[in-house]
């Protein structure tokens, strides 16, 4: 998994900047829209709801907006239908990719989504080609400098964490989807802030990427999949070294 939290680490920090642009904003509208939609518009009795709700507070979301978005999911406001939709496929140096977005338009969005695959080397495969490849997990990202490894590991493996990687200068804690929120009040309950808490789809195994041509091109692809205004979430299963990470990132 080496490369995967500094690339989630720099994707946060990306997104701390797309919230003050109003991006990610338009992102979480729409995932509270389709929660509310498929669970209802309470948090208590709809899971999905309620880590979405978190999600955009810790963006600094005004609440007013968080409730329009319910009300546009359950009906109670006029809003745009979003559905679900996954696409699969493959990058460069055969990197398994998933992509998960909602749209309008599912015909558009695929065209769209897989005109940038073919654009950086990449290809599109059949519905369950990839995702097998993937688990749902929760993940939540800490600053190693915040606390030792062995107090981190006594408290949030109590709370249900599965396990506890530092990759670089973050831990990395795996929890089932179901023990996500008790590992994050956890760490609330030891007054330690983490990085982004989220769920995520965890590969089973990894591709590892060393030259700097195919990881550059396939580091461009995940970056403007993930700036398609109809896309939540990229998942790959690369295994690139920090350095490139980290020139990529600066570049």
């Amino acid at each position: 998994m080496a490369g995967h939290s500094k690339w989630a680490g720099i994707k946060h920090k990306k997104a701390v900047v797309d919230a003050q642009r109003g991006k990610m904003f338009s992102k979480i509208v729409r995932e509270i829209m389709v929660a509310a939609k498929q669970g209802g518009g309470s948090p208590e009795a709809n899971p999905r709801l309620r880590l979405t709700i978190s999600k955009a507070r810790e963006a600094n979301m005004p609440k007013d907006k968080i409730e329009q978005a319910i009300q546009k999911g359950t009906g109670e406001l006029p809003g745009v239908s979003y559905e679900e939709m996954v696409m699969e496929g493959y990058g460069p140096g055969g990197v398994a990719i998933l992509v998960q977005a909602l749209t309008d338009n599912r015909n558009r969005t695929a065209a769209e989504l897989r005109s940038l695959f073919t654009k950086h080397g990449g290809n599109v495969a059949g519905a369950g080609s990839v995702s097998w490849q993937f688990q749902k997990k929760g993940a939540v990202l800490v600053k190693a400098s915040l606390i030792d490894e062995d107090r981190l590991m006594g408290f949030v493996l109590e709370a249900g964490a599965e396990d506890i990687r530092l990759d670089g200068e973050a831990y990395t804690i795996t929890t089932s989807p179901q023990d996500l929120e008790r590992v994050k009040q956890a760490l609330s309950a030891n007054e330690i802030a983490w990085e982004s808490a989220d769920l995520t789809m965890v590969p089973s195994s990894t591709v590892r990427v060393d030259e700097q041509g195919p990881a550059n091109q396939l580091l461009s692809l995940l970056d403007e999949l993930e700036e398609h205004e109809d896309v939540q979430h990229v998942f790959a299963n690369f295994d690139i070294p920090d350095a490139i990470l980290t020139a990529h990132a600066g570049a």
